[in-house]
């Protein structure tokens, strides 16, 4: 898909007005198309099979029903649109159950404008975004699973792959870390495609999340 910001169709889901006014203005002015914006959750879902956007960004502190409700209702209907929860919830539970019903993103409301904008961007592209500022509450998410990584997971990564999966868990983007270790763009990819096979995972999140637990810095 390309990167160009005008192929990029949003849809808003907020119940605060003022900011969704808001993010309107801002994703408008870097040439994204809103194509919507609304304070009702139900009747989103409708307009997002009217309008067929990218990406719905979506608040989780909705209320009747919730965002996460809307989140579920959304994958289960099978509507091919990415979801990005865009919140100023922190908590343990809201991004665990976030991850699980299927959010391609999951954001936060203080964010620096241009790290949302290159958020949406990755999401565009098929990744899965977590804010960098969530990077630890993550890690704490992965440590409750009943089956957390083997201990000589990391084992398996080559010097150079372990050197790209720390910049991963700073939240590098791979044009970033190919700056910063003197690599094509095209290197830092196909090393990342191998990190995510070697460490049996499906996006970069949950490759920066093991490096976080495994202190890899």
């Amino acid at each position: 898909m390309s990167e160009n910001n005008q192929s990029l169709r949003v849809l808003l889901i907020d119940d605060h007005n003022l900011f969704r006014a808001g993010l309107a203005e801002l994703l408008s002015r870097k040439n994204i198309e809103v194509v919507d914006s609304l304070s009702d959750g139900l009747q989103g879902i409708e307009k997002i099979v009217e309008l067929k956007p990218d990406i719905v960004l979506l608040d989780i502190r909705m209320p009747n029903p919730s965002g996460l409700e809307i989140l579920d209702r959304i994958k289960k209907r099978g509507l091919p649109t990415a979801v990005v929860m865009v919140t100023t919830s922190r908590d343990d539970t809201d991004i665990a159950k976030a991850l699980k019903l299927g959010a391609q993103g999951y954001l936060l409301k203080d964010m620096e404008p241009e790290d949302l904008i290159k958020s949406l961007q990755s999401v565009y592209q098929g990744e899965v975004v977590v804010a960098p500022a969530l990077t630890g509450v993550l890690a704490r998410v992965v440590q409750g699973k009943d089956e957390p990584p083997a201990k000589d997971i990391l084992s398996s990564l080559t010097p150079r792959e372990r050197e790209i999966l720390s910049y991963l868990a700073k939240g590098g983007s791979n044009k970033a870390i190919a700056r910063e270790l003197d690599i094509s763009d095209g290197t830092v990819k196909l090393h990342v495609k191998a990190i995510l096979r070697k460490l049996n995972v499906g996006s970069r999140v949950a490759a920066a999340v093991i490096a976080v637990e495994y202190g890899l810095k």
